[in-house]
């Protein structure tokens, strides 16, 4: 009987819904004071706590921008490179998640206290501005350790906030896919935790590795991994 689809087809499903299914368990079982957060306290009341929990995401998540790149390159296996990633970036990871959650906290914190004095309908749009830029320039940093783990935190970020601002739809879209998974946590928590998970990283990690090709290509070379590395 004839196949209706190629072997090589079911190959690529099947290879797609393991990194799927795998990259969301690793990213939940790493992410696991947030998700408890998230269905148990209310935000509002609990903030501390949740930029706590979010400082602590940068090496689960360059875990997975690194399985995505394993993938990309034909690798099959998904924990080992999730792993791999992990402790070769762990460090400066965390880093910036907790420089992030640091800006983005402080900057909504003086949002609402700003918003009902006089002050707030000038500093309020500013102090937003300050907070997504801080999320967009911490996906592209978290892309570019997962491409190039030797290189210097500074420099690293230094190409990540210039490429969000010189290549700002890619950031929008990033962001635009971070936002339907809040959403979909709210509608459907565990949904969001057992599958979407990764398809939101996947989107942010392919638009940031497009928003850093300008530094990351030609793919680093000796001489550009010297320069990067420390």
């Amino acid at each position: 009987m004839k196949r209706l689809f190629p072997h090589a087809m079911y190959e690529t499903l099947f290879g797609v819904a393991q990194l799927v299914l795998v990259v969301n368990a690793l990213v939940a079982v790493m992410c696991a004071p947030l998700v408890v957060l998230l269905v148990t306290t209310d935000p509002s009341l609990a903030w501390p706590l949740y930029a706590l929990a979010a400082a602590l995401t940068g090496p689960s998540i360059a875990g997975a921008f690194c399985a995505f790149r394993a993938h990309r390159d034909g690798e099959r296996g998904v924990v080992r490179p999730f792993l791999r990633g992990v402790r070769e970036t762990w460090r400066r990871a965390l880093a910036v998640s907790a420089l992030v959650a640091a800006i983005v906290s402080v900057a909504l914190v003086d949002v609402f206290v700003l918003v009902p004095t006089g002050y707030g309908a000038v500093a309020a749009p500013v102090l937003v501005v300050i907070a997504v830029l801080a999320v967009a320039t911490g996906m592209n940093a978290i892309a570019a350790l997962s491409e190039v783990p030797s290189a210097r935190l500074v420099e690293v970020l230094r190409a990540a906030v210039i490429m969000s601002v010189r290549r700002w739809p890619f950031a929008l879209g990033s962001l635009a896919a971070a936002g339907v998974q809040v959403g979909i946590f709210v509608l459907a928590p565990a949904l969001a935790v057992g599958l979407t998970a990764a398809a939101c990283l996947y989107v942010v990690w392919a638009g940031s590795r497009y928003s850093l090709q300008p530094v990351l290509r030609p793919a680093p070379t000796a001489p550009r991994a010297a320069a990067m590395a420390e």
